[in-house]
């Protein structure tokens, strides 16, 4: 028995420790917290706000370049694929014509820089899709390496371009 009730006054006494040590570790805490002034435990100072405002306006700038530079970009990517779209079905329109109308039409003008009005946009359209219609030298017979000098017979060169622009597309047909 007397083991038993050495283990209890054991248990009273360590117990009894802890409370002790509680109480003094949360007058250590409260102690400590009252220690330093409340103006440090309050967010963030004015020359942190400062510091990451100045950061924001720095890199806004470049941000805002790059934003205009992604807009312009679409812009002009909208526009040529209108452009494009325009030039190719032209093309599909010329070459659709029996062979030869078109080459009655090549022969009737005076060479591959002459406008062929009969299948291009009417004068003044937004756009407008010029026409092109010449013989075409494909074996270059004369080596003059001009491909509209000596033409050969059944042979077409077609060219499609947007007034005013750079965009174009070229094909040759044959009977």
């Amino acid at each position: 028995m007397t083991s038993i009730a050495s283990c209890s006054e054991r248990t009273n006494v360590s117990s009894g420790h802890l409370e002790m040590g509680k109480t003094h570790l949360i007058q250590a805490l409260s102690h400590h917290k009252k220690s330093y002034p409340q103006q440090w435990m309050a967010g963030f100072s004015y020359t942190e706000v400062l510091v990451a405002v100045f950061l924001i306006a720095i890199s806004l700038v470049p941000a805002l370049n790059a934003l205009q530079s992604g807009i312009q970009g679409s812009e002009i990517h909208a526009t040529e694929a209108v452009y494009y779209n325009r030039l190719t079905s032209k093309m599909e329109e010329i070459l659709a014509r029996p062979f030869i109308e078109l080459e009655q039409e090549a022969d009737a003008v005076a060479g591959p820089t002459t406008i062929i009005d009969t299948y291009s946009d009417a004068s003044g359209t937004d756009g407008r899709c010029l026409v092109y219609l010449s013989r075409y030298d494909g074996d270059n017979a004369d080596s003059d390496n001009n491909p509209f000098t000596d033409t050969d017979d059944g042979l077409l060169w077609v060219k499609v371009e947007i007034d005013g622009t750079h965009n174009a597309i070229e094909s040759l047909t044959s009977r």
